[in-house]
This record gives structure tokens, sequence and C-alpha cells, in this order.
């Protein structure tokens, strides 16, 4: 996971469009050593993740590989599942999340799919137990040079290209009081690769208040959720995943943790989640600490 952290983040695309050929033996086996890395790390948000490269046979059309052609000459699909588990959603957004980045350093396409795939189909190959709940589909591969339209309808219609605003997002003590960048000085930055992050259709469902030395991670609900499972809690995982490693690049100590309950009064569609809570030391070597109950 040795990659420049704002570098990737600013240049992680949604690829829907690859080259029609497989990886190569030496990214295939990387990219299988980093799944396996990702699955076995510790992490803020407990949960057991599975996560398994998919390989279409030679001669199959790649191009409908369970995703109704929204993906175009992929050849290679990674599956993610978990348990149903207390953080699973966050797990598998703050996790997988480091899996793409990754990917993206290595010159490799990605891109998240939550709905725009065959079920039924991805989870047969993933063989899955009882009790695990299969969540993404994500085609890897070396992007196409073409743009497609299929890709510029996707992005066009999702907004992909914009982010909200920092008013919108971050708030000071209070939901309603913008949080400014001054307040925060050098967590501007790991708040700004959060902005950056994606999410399912480009709601950017998280909302943060800062309240003394904590930020309180909120997700907004989505309007007619057509998912068995809280979808803005695995955007959350996402937007945690970015923040989490923008902090530990700038050496910003610090905790996730789950409180009984901020004082904070937060909008009727608005949950809390769980903190970031700092260290006063800064100086000291960062660690991943996993989310706990005080």
């Amino acid at each position: 996971m040795n990659f420049q952290v704002e570098e990737t983040i600013r240049a992680r695309r949604s690829v829907r469009s690859y080259q029609n050929r497989p990886l190569s033996q030496a990214d295939r086996a990387a990219v299988q050593t980093l799944l396996d890395e990702v699955c076995k790390a510790e992490t803020p948000f407990p949960a057991r993740l599975q996560m398994r490269l998919l390989e279409a046979k030679p001669g199959t059309d790649t191009e409908k590989l369970g995703t109704y052609g929204v993906i175009r000459g992929a050849s290679a699909f990674v599956g993610v599942a978990v348990k149903n588990e207390e953080t699973a959603m966050e797990a598998v957004g703050y996790s997988f999340e480091k899996f793409v980045l990754a990917a993206t350093a290595m010159g490799l396409g990605t891109c998240w799919l939550a709905g725009t795939f065959n079920r039924d189909q991805f989870e047969n190959a993933m063989e899955l137990a009882e009790d695990d709940v299969f969540l993404i589909a994500c085609p890897i591969g070396y992007p196409s040079k073409k743009k497609t339209l299929v890709n510029s309808v996707f992005r066009r219609v999702s907004g992909s290209d914009q982010r909200k605003p920092w008013d919108a997002l971050f708030f000071d003590g209070v939901f309603g009081r913008p949080l400014s960048r001054e307040a925060v000085g050098e967590y501007a930055f790991p708040l700004e690769m959060l902005r950056l992050a994606p999410s399912a259709a480009n709601r950017q469902p998280w909302r943060i208040v800062r309240q003394d030395n904590s930020f309180h991670f909120y997700r907004e609900a989505a309007a007619g959720n057509k998912y068995p499972y809280d979808l803005p809690r695995l955007d959350v995982g996402i937007g945690a995943c970015h923040f989490h490693m923008a902090a530990m690049d700038h050496g910003l100590l610090g905790t996730f943790i789950r409180l009984s309950e901020p004082e904070v009064t937060a909008p009727g569609k608005v949950k809390y989640l769980f903190s970031w809570q700092m260290e006063k030391a800064q100086n000291e070597e960062c660690s991943t600490s996993a989310l706990s109950s005080p």
C-alpha cells in the first residue's frame, strides 16, 4: 500500500471501458496479493470480509459478463461479500476502497458496482455461505483509451465530476454552521480527501460535525433505497478510508470510536455512525485502531 495518497485519490476514476485483454501474470499476482492483504489487515471496522478475483473463461462475451452491458471489455472482476455484522457496511467501504486506490496506483482501472450487475451470477461464482451478504462487483483491468457513450452518459447523469461544497458537508459544532478550512488547520487535508471520495450515484451521504477534538461522522439516508442494506453506510466507509489514509499521510493521530450519541441535534434523515478522536501527541507513530466503545 505504498503510494502517494493525494495523487492517487485525485487520479481515481470509475472506469467502465477496458482493453479486451486479460491481466498479465505479474498484475494478476499483484492484485491477488493486494486482496489477501486487505482481507487480513486490521481495520477500524471489524468484519469478516471475502474478496475474490473472478476471471472470465477464454472466449466469453465479456461485454455482457453479468453487467448488462454497463462494463465493456473487462475479463476480470473482484467480488466482495461480508458476514452480516454490525459494522459490515462501513468495513466493506473502508477496506475495498484501500484496494481500489492501490489498484489505481498500479495503473489499473476499477468501478464500484452495487446494482448494475447480475447478482445471482456473481453470487454463484463466489460460492457464498448462508450468512454471507454479497455487496460489490468491481471490474479490474486496463482502461480503454477510447471514451464510450455509456461511460460518458453515466458520468454526466451521476455528476461524477462534481462534488458538494464544504459548507454542505462539514459543520462546526452543530448542523447548519459551516466549518471553515482555517478552523481545522492540518485536518483540512483529510476532510478534502474525504470530500473527493466516490459514492453511489455521487450522493455523498457523509456529514461531519467537528466538536472539540472529535469529528463525528453521520450518514444521510438515501431516498427510496432499493437495496436490502444501508448503502449510505458503505459510502461513509469509503469516505472514512480517504480521511484516515490522508490523516496518516500527514502524521495526524487519532482513533475511530463509536459514542453512545454526540450532543448534536441532527436533521431527520441524518444518523450518527462513529467519531474520529484526535490524539494529543502528533509526533508518535500513526497506527490503525479498531472501532471501539468508550
